[in-house]
């Protein structure tokens, strides 16, 4: 598994990570899954502290008992929720974060998290009280390093300013290429590193996109009509082949640009992970390939979320 730097930090994390909200509630086959995950050279797992209110990060602790020094090990704050009535707020406070990094690290079972991550943001949040949380987290040694998870791009530009984030995880696929307007460059620049989750598209960009598209783009999908998901979608099978399913070929179009330092997919059985680890074994994409995939599909920009 090729590994790549993450931002300016000395973490090397492989490129394609797992993401675990997946996973489910079953513990067995949740650790099936991760065990495959880091058998097959994985060691970027990503959760959150609101995944099925805290359960999730449960889970992954105890997967990774006893293979804690095989992981680089994301999760993400900032949601404050109460697990009871399954209800949750929005809470960059230096307070709240602070309390929920030591939640997040007994649920895990873990004494340090790799990368820790504000879990959303807005412009009008407290900035510089949530940046230096987590600067003091990491004096205390509990946190190594921080990033934000957002697809804002005028808060990814303060915390660029600002903060000494090492990563920014946002959705990045062939049928989402919004970043790469005004965000990719910027991050690369800064020594930022893009984790991109999404990069199959809710499974559309897979071998069975077709099917997908009729159950997740009934109405379209971001700016896209349901027609032209549809047509991009049957484009791109185009270039799949035998040694290369659509999915090889959607995550290597993500880990192309410089500043992605992982494609983090989710996998709710070993089944579906390993057909996201073909990728692995599939020839490398050609720029040519890569410009025609880029012909397929129109740019678009962020609208909403600034």
């Amino acid at each position: 598994m090729n590994k790549r730097q993450l931002g300016s930090s000395d973490l090397m994390v492989s490129e394609i990570g797992l993401g675990c909200m997946t996973l489910g509630t079953d513990e067995t086959k949740a650790t099936e899954i991760v065990d495959r995950a880091l058998d097959a050279g994985i060691n970027y797992l990503d959760t959150a502290d609101l995944y099925n209110f805290g359960r999730n990060e449960e889970i992954v602790g105890k997967a990774i008992k006893g293979r804690r020094d095989q992981v680089i090990l994301g999760t993400k704050g900032g949601n404050h929720f109460n697990k009871e009535q399954e209800d949750w707020y929005w809470d960059p406070s230096k307070t709240y974060i602070k309390e929920a990094v030591k939640n997040s690290l007994h649920r895990l079972g873990t004494d340090y998290i790799d990368l820790y991550q504000l879990h959303g943001g807005t412009i009008d949040d407290p900035i510089d009280e949530t940046i230096a949380a987590f600067d003091e987290l990491v004096q205390e040694g509990l946190v190594r390093y921080y990033g934000i998870s957002s697809i804002r791009p005028n808060v990814i530009k303060e915390y660029v300013k600002r903060s000494n984030i090492v990563s920014v995880m946002m959705q990045y696929s062939l049928l989402d290429r919004r970043p790469e307007e005004e965000i990719l460059e910027l991050l690369n620049e800064n020594r930022i590193s893009v984790l991109a989750r999404g990069p199959l598209a809710k499974g559309m960009l897979s071998d069975n996109g077709l099917q997908k598209v009729q159950e997740k783009a009934t109405d379209g999908y971001l700016s896209y009509s349901h027609d032209e998901v549809k047509h991009m979608i049957e484009h791109s099978l185009g270039y799949s082949s035998e040694d290369r399913s659509l999915q090889a070929l959607a995550l290597q179009y993500v880990l192309k640009d410089p500043a992605v330092a992982t494609a983090v997919f989710g996998a709710s059985s070993v089944e579906q992970l390993e057909r996201n680890l073909s990728m692995l074994e599939a020839p490398p994409l050609t720029e040519d390939v890569y410009s025609q995939l880029q012909q397929i599909t129109r740019p678009i920009v962020y609208q909403k979320h600034r």
